[in-house]
């Protein structure tokens, strides 16, 4: 009876975990990104409703109603862990769809619920807290707006063409062949509310062009709907500021402006290419070290749900923001519901006007979409599981961003734990090692000039690493003496700009369970009487635990001296040696806050306090 019951134990521990296992995989669909047909489903939905006439979103008038947005909406939480914990039906799926209504008295921007999927039967009108409406000049810049500003600034350069080409050394914005300009524009797109006016810079369109500024900045104003009333209300020319091109060219003429002329390069040494350039000692005709797997994968992959090592999890690219994670398990039991990319800003400082209205918040360019395709052996080693994306923004059909999303798994070239136990008589009585590998969940968002890449790490032994890299091109502006209290010059007439990179995760933890404490620990100092040598004094380092039991007191604003250990753990569940079952969340940022509290832009990113 005894060796009975002992066998029903281990079948029931057992069950408990394949059924955790098979729950977890039939939840993982709730969070996929919407397919290719629940897009166009949608839009045909959305299309068919009279009352909305909305039109196509590449349509050249910007007095139109149209799709800008669609992703997937996420269910509830409570209904979510229904499927994930007890094996429930899944509840319906739903898209977040967001549209521009530009062809009607009062312009807004409206988002809206959409579902069932994948056959679609109602909308809803999604509200923010306090009923506040997002205003129409707000909305994030279009394809077609884009085509309407280059428009203008044919017809500035046209004006100014004869400056632009004698500053440039020749190059010009058209009929130029190979010695063309460009542009960058700059957010945000005014200094309050309702405004839409944009500091636009010139820049040599060659590889790198994002630092090739060549001095010359207009600030446009294209708030109203008809582009033909589109105004020039300054111009920056070699540190001076004109209220027209018209008032810059005729100085320009008469000499009353400083002539710039820029140095001129040749395509065999642009300082801005990814070509190598310079000597190296190591052999660039033999390979580098790689990656190989040689008995293939060691994880699994079914669409968006992924198993490896203990861990399993339910992935999504959000394209408003981004890579995210829900449903992370280790060993069946649930670390988290969600670890997800939110927003990413940077904040810049600068003397021109461009490089001082610089504030970009990424999510407002859809950073999610900028999801292009990797490069096997650069982005992720060739033995990765290349993934394609499909989303929908500022568009009329899904697009697809092929290869996209990699996972791999990699050696850290660093053991997990090791010991060599000496004898002391120059040999050992063992040594004992672990190697070190990891899976890595990658994507990229290349939102103009930078490459953010976002990785997810999961490790065997129970540590998950969320790490975003930046890469690509600095956001830089034209060199002037005085910008040198905002950075550092990086090449003649270019200065590279002081800026600061925030990026905002949502991490919700369910430690075994859903009733989680929080904690913070530090180290204090404690003198006491030495209890084997009473006429001496001990003096160390002693746990020091404060636990938050109110948001406003678990809130550590930047600036202030931040806890050696944050940790989450649940009060009601022990580990066999009587600890409170929890996790530490090790936060390695030397960021500060970008603005003051409650100025203007900072108002936007509340979350950076």
């Amino acid at each position: 009876m005894k060796v009975l019951f002992m066998l029903q134990l281990v079948c029931l521990a057992g069950c408990s975990t394949s059924r955790g296992r098979e729950w977890a995989h039939h939840g993982a669909p709730m969070f996929s990104d919407l397919s290719v047909q629940e897009m166009k489903v949608i839009r045909a939905y959305m299309h068919g409703i009279p009352e909305m006439k909305l039109t196509d979103a590449r349509s050249k008038t910007l007095r139109r109603n149209s799709i800008l947005l669609m992703e997937l909406h996420l269910p509830k939480k409570h209904e979510a862990l229904k499927a994930l914990d007890r094996g429930w039906a899944k509840p319906p799926r739903q898209a977040r769809v967001i549209i521009q209504f530009g062809n009607q008295t009062k312009p807004n921007i409206t988002e809206y619920i959409v579902g069932p999927l994948p056959s679609p039967r109602s909308h809803k009108v999604r509200t923010f807290k306090g009923e506040k409406s997002v205003q129409f000049e707000s909305r994030p810049i279009t394809i077609v707006e884009y085509d309407h500003l280059e428009n203008l600034l044919k017809k500035i350069a046209a004006q100014a063409h004869k400056l632009l080409f004698e500053t440039t050394g020749g190059f010009s914005y058209t009929n130029c062949s190979n010695r063309c300009l460009t542009f960058s524009d700059i957010a945000p797109r005014g200094l309050a509310p309702g405004e839409r006016r944009t500091w636009i810079m010139l820049q040599k369109f060659v590889e790198g062009y994002f630092i090739h500024p060549i001095g010359f900045e207009v600030l446009v104003n294209h708030q109203d709907l008809d582009p033909d009333k589109w105004t020039v209300e300054k111009v920056w020319y070699n540190s001076m500021y004109f209220d027209s091109v018209e008032e810059l060219v005729e100085k320009y003429k008469s000499g009353e402006v400083e002539k710039l002329k820029l140095p001129d390069h040749n395509d065999e040494d642009l300082y801005s290419t990814y070509i190598p350039r310079g000597h190296s000692h190591t052999p660039t005709n033999i390979h580098g070290p790689k990656l190989v797997e040689p008995q293939g994968h060691r994880y699994y992959i079914d669409r968006n749900f992924v198993e490896y090592a203990g861990w399993s999890f339910a992935y999504r690219v959000r394209s408003s923001a981004g890579l995210q994670v829900f449903d992370l398990r280790y060993n069946g039991e649930r670390i988290a519901y969600e670890i997800s990319l939110q927003e990413a800003i940077a904040f810049y400082a600068g003397d021109t006007p461009a490089a001082m209205q610089t504030k970009y918040i990424d999510a407002g360019w859809a950073m999610g979409t900028s999801t292009y395709e990797l490069a096997p052996g650069i982005d992720c080693p060739e033995i990765a599981t290349f993934i394609d994306l499909y989303h929908y923004f500022d568009t009329d059909k899904p697009l697809l961003h092929k290869n996209a999303l990699c996972i791999f798994e990699m050696t850290t070239a660093m053991p997990l734990r090791r010991h060599f136990n000496s004898n002391f008589q120059g040999g050992y009585n063992f040594f004992g090692g672990l190697e070190n590998t990891v899976l890595v969940l990658r994507t990229t968002s290349t939102v103009y000039n930078y490459d953010y890449i976002w990785d997810f790490l999961f490790y065997p032994n129970g540590v998950v690493e969320v790490k975003v890299s930046a890469t690509g091109y600095i956001h830089a502006t034209f060199f002037t003496p005085n910008g040198l209290h905002y950075g550092t010059k990086v090449y003649d007439y270019v200065l590279g700009n002081l800026h600061t990179h925030l990026i905002h995760y949502k991490v919700d933890l369910d430690i075994a369970g859903r009733e989680n404490s929080f904690e913070t620990i530090d180290l204090k100092y404690v003198n006491f009487t030495n209890p084997w040598s009473p006429k001496d004094s001990i003096v160390q380092s002693k746990l020091h635990r404060t636990e938050h039991k109110t948001e406003r007191s678990a809130a550590f604003r930047f600036g202030k001296k931040f806890p050696r250990y944050v940790h989450f753990f649940n009060p009601n569940e022990k580990n066999k040696w009587g600890h409170q079952k929890g996790y530490r969340i090790q936060f390695n940022s030397h960021a500060h806050s970008v603005l003051p509290k409650g100025w203007k832009e900072e108002v936007g990113i509340s979350w950076s306090r």
